[in-house]
């Protein structure tokens, strides 16, 4: 997790022991304390569909936004006409703080996931997803493939959509490698995707929009496209 530097101001010390005491009285501040606990903190959802690509992913998230995406194509068919896919992803990634903080409110309304969450209803497989949390205040986990609570529903759903669009900028790099043609009808999913919901937090693939949108060799819509989801980046 990238941490902010606690900066200690001392105008006048005599010693050096003033200078360390000083340093010491500045991390035992509220601020200091809270930063600590942050740090411990970190909500993971671990999803898995054999029928999909990829099959498997971890998706990292601490209250800063900071995190972690890991996934793993598993053995299902590509249909080649769908184009690249990308191999497996490991990454670093940033979701917005509002999303972060989100998901870190809803976690504590539902006692830390430490509560079943599955509904057992007769529903079209989505996907099993373990959302664990784990902090100075406790630990807890749960799994559903469908949650009757819409607040859990829309954590999973979430979720999806976000590792989706990290996926989906693994794809973007890979056509912006092997196949720039390609890029267009990526990005125009990608629009239609982001309007319904199925892709969301363009913050975790910032990097690759920025260089599409200045890249004079790709087309003009994959260019506007981009800058468009930028803006959605940045909202």
């Amino acid at each position: 997790m990238r941490m902010r530097a606690l900066s200690v101001s001392v105008l006048s010390v005599r010693t050096a022991g003033l200078a360390l005491a000083a340093a010491a009285l500045a991390l035992s501040t509220p601020a200091g304390s809270a930063q600590a606990a942050d740090a411990g903190t970190v909500i993971v959802v671990d999803y898995a569909n054999p029928g999909l690509t990829p099959a498997h992913w971890v998706l990292r998230i601490s209250p800063d936004g900071s995190g972690h995406f890991r996934s793993e194509r598993g053995n299902a068919q590509v249909d080649v006409a769908e184009g690249f896919e990308p191999a497996n992803v490991d990454r670093d990634i940033r979701v917005s703080a509002e999303f972060a903080g989100h998901v870190f409110q809803l976690a504590h309304r539902h006692n830390l996931f430490n509560a079943p969450c599955e509904s057992h209803l007769k529903v079209a497989f989505q996907g099993w997803k373990k959302v664990s949390y784990s902090g100075p205040e406790g630990s807890g986990a749960c799994t559903f493939n469908y949650s009757k609570d819409k607040e859990m529903q829309w954590l999973g759903e979430s979720m999806v959509a976000t590792a989706g669009t990290i996926v989906e900028g693994a794809r973007l790099e890979t056509l912006l490698q092997h196949d720039r043609l390609g890029l267009d009808r990526e990005m125009e999913f990608m629009m239609d995707a982001a309007k319904d919901g199925r892709l969301m937090e363009f913050s975790t693939i910032r990097e690759i929009l920025e260089r599409l949108a200045a890249d004079p060799e790709v087309l003009d819509r994959v260019r506007k496209r981009a800058r468009t989801l930028l803006t959605r980046a940045d909202g």
